[in-house]
């Protein structure tokens, strides 16, 4: 049904802001870069989710490249689940396309899934915009948190509120996070329409 509603809006023009803090976020079946379909369903034991929507070309994809590495290590021995979508159209930015998508996966060792939204239907779901665009789900899928990683995009080693990893540690703790929302900060999602 939300599916229909989405694409309904998307059709005719309306806005859809997508999720909010407190929604169930949808689940996917996406193409991963090994080629094996990846759903959220599929990790049983997951307490969490960090789902990013990122990519390839976009500078500030670039710049927290290695931070999302980094929270994915961290992470996986609590059932913290990273997952990478690339939501941007391959034909509107031949770099991020899927054979490129698995050189980069490669080069970088992504301990993740890095996945397609082939047909760009699952980044509309969440209201993703930009790249990298987080949404923090707990076990349940319920949304903790969206938008950046952190509150600095340019210098790491400036870092001084870890929005992610706050969220993270809220859901490991049972609590509620501090900051719920924060402004993504990055490149706009690439459709034939932009």
């Amino acid at each position: 049904m939300l599916n229909f509603i989405i694409s309904f809006c998307l059709f005719f023009g309306l806005s859809f802001d997508g999720l909010k803090p407190g929604d169930i976020a949808p689940d996917f079946n996406l193409k991963n870069v090994n080629g094996k379909t990846v759903s959220l369903n599929q990790f049983e034991d997951a307490k969490g989710f960090v789902v990013v929507f990122t990519c390839n070309h976009c500078p500030y994809a670039k710049l927290y490249e290695d931070r999302i590495i980094a929270l994915a290590k961290k992470y996986r021995s609590k059932n913290i689940e990273v997952i990478a979508i690339n939501p941007n159209d391959p034909e509107v930015v031949p770099e991020d396309g899927f054979k490129q998508m698995k050189q980069l996966a490669k080069k970088k060792k992504y301990p993740f899934p890095y996945l397609l939204d082939d047909g760009q239907k699952v980044y509309p779901q969440y209201g993703a915009t930009k790249t990298p665009h987080v949404f923090v789900l707990n076990a349940d899928r319920r949304v903790v948190y969206i938008g950046a990683i952190d509150d600095n995009a340019k210098h790491s080693e400036e870092v001084k509120k870890k929005y992610v990893e706050d969220a993270i540690e809220s859901i490991l703790n049972g609590t509620e996070p501090e900051v719920k929302e924060a402004k993504a900060i990055g490149c706009s999602i690439k459709t034939k329409k932009s």
